[in-house]
């Protein structure tokens, strides 16, 4: 009985020991900036010795609320202005804004003084956000190659991945471009130099649904129909071919007399299918016929194409590295030609990717992003009012690709205080990802996996999923992490 206080004592003395080892570990970063605090003649010494010690002797809690901060995406200017929130900020009155795109909540600047209790850790990125908002150009260049290491940040990576999800290899040659369906997660297709199509799913347990074969070329692009029972190809074989999923089979073919480089189904009238070839046309045809109704040329070879999300508008990049607007009537089918921009690409080099997004953070509107082969990133935001006229708002330049095709894509929506994301593969075999508003450290993340060069990369509609495929047939699934 005598020994069990001497035990009792001994267990207390540790748990002591254990919370001053604790206490000394959560220190209070604001004690390092007093003790790093320069003194000066004028300062008044008993004044900073009782500071720093009550400093140090404050209580765990702040620390212990800044670290809850930093888990929930936070950051400690956020806690600093949080605390330094003016008196009776309850009942200050916040002006409320239209639940739209272009004002959804937090988005709007906002000149009230509590817009700093919202404002996130990255100013510079802030200013520049509304730099570019304002409608002032701003380009850069970065002279990071490919390969250099992603910046490290303090909070959750932009975008972290857990890893593989599958990967489709029976594919004995190039995959030249692959996509998923339309408005769907599961649904996804791939085409080849050796000019096949492969449809897979990739729901568990992913497998190989179709395999398209009567393309006798190279597979330069395709796209679903908006219910996905049906692809329209283009090839280098001079052909653009319809077909019908379920059966495996083709239903329709339209020949021409040069490669049919790029094609896209009418997001809202699926009767169209416009399509560019070398011979510098854009192809309006109707799909039940297989026969071309409308046509228009343009200066250069036809390399790319996406549509607005009305259908009234078409973007296309040609060889010569021109991006142009072209106008369509979504009932005729009739094209004419609106405007055309060459600041984003003055090498003249083939335009590889035209995408269009109805909405980003950047512009705070519609946007259309540009990839050409000499490795020039291009950021358009889109005034669909005057015939979708362009305005460069900022570029990226890495190094050259040596392959003819090389794409990129927007990234899923994030949060402002995380940037503008575009993905695109890279010849050292990985895939990269690169924020438009960070000139000075744009790679933020990369996925390695790859023996051989990317060629193309597609986000599917959940946007839970990146694919990418590469020189020798080989496409991963990449499963992206969870987001709170």
């Amino acid at each position: 009985m005598a020994e069990e206080p001497g035990i009792g004592i001994s267990r207390t003395a540790e748990e002591k020991g254990e919370e001053e080892e604790e206490e000394k570990e959560t220190v209070d970063p604001d004690l390092f900036c007093c003790l790093l605090q320069p003194t000066s003649s004028e300062t008044d010494s008993d004044y900073v010795t009782i500071r720093r010690f009550l400093l140090y002797r404050k209580a765990l809690s702040g620390t212990l609320r800044r670290r809850d901060w930093r888990c929930n995406g936070k950051g400690y200017v956020a806690y600093r202005n949080y605390i330094r929130r003016p008196r009776n900020w309850e009942n200050v009155q916040i002006p409320s804004f239209h639940s739209t795109p272009s004002n959804s909540g937090r988005w709007v600047p906002s000149p009230n003084p509590l817009s700093l209790l919202y404002e996130g850790e990255s100013w510079s990125s802030s200013r520049d956000l509304r730099a570019l908002a304002s409608g002032h150009r701003t380009s850069f260049s970065s002279s990071a190659s490919d390969s250099d290491r992603p910046r490290r940040q303090r909070t959750e990576p932009a975008y972290s991945f857990v890893g593989m999800h599958f990967i489709f290899d029976q594919c004995r040659s190039s995959v030249t471009v692959l996509k998923f369906g339309h408005m769907s997660s599961d649904i996804l297709a791939y085409g080849a130099s050796d000019g096949t199509l492969t449809v897979c799913t990739v729901a568990d347990p992913p497998s190989v649904i179709a395999q398209l074969t009567g393309h006798s070329k190279e597979v330069t692009d395709f796209d679903f129909s908006s219910n996905n029972q049906y692809i329209a190809s283009s090839s280098a074989d001079k052909t653009v071919r319809v077909w019908e999923i379920s059966k495996g089979i083709c239903i329709r073919v339209t020949y021409s007399a040069s490669s049919q480089l790029c094609i896209r189904f009418h997001p809202v009238n699926n009767n169209f299918l416009s399509v560019g070839n070398a011979n510098k046309e854009i192809n309006v045809i109707n799909f039940s016929t297989g026969r071309i109704i409308h046509k228009t040329v343009i200066d250069g070879e036809v390399t790319s194409m996406d549509h607005d999300h009305t259908g009234n508008l078409i973007f296309c990049g040609d060889a010569k590295g021109s991006v142009y607007s072209i106008s369509m009537n979504s009932h005729t089918g009739a094209l004419s030609r609106s405007h055309r921009d060459r600041s984003g690409n003055k090498h003249k080099s083939p335009i590889t990717t035209v995408q269009y997004r109805s909405f980003s953070l950047l512009a705070r509107g519609p946007v259309l992003l540009t990839c050409s082969q000499d490795g020039s990133f291009s950021f358009f935001s889109v005034a669909l009012e005057i015939q979708g006229y362009l305005t460069l708002r900022c570029s990226l330049k890495l190094i050259p690709r040596v392959h003819g095709i090389s794409r990129a894509s927007f990234c899923p929506l994030l949060s402002l205080e995380k940037g503008e994301y575009i993905v695109t593969g890279s010849e050292d075999s990985n895939v990269y990802f690169y924020d438009l508003t960070k000139p000075r450290n744009t790679c933020v993340n990369k996925l390695q996996g790859h023996r051989f060069p990317v060629i193309d990369v597609a986000w599917n509609h959940g946007e839970n999923l990146l694919a990418s495929s590469d020189l020798y047939g080989t496409v991963i699934i990449w499963r992206r992490a969870k987001t709170r």
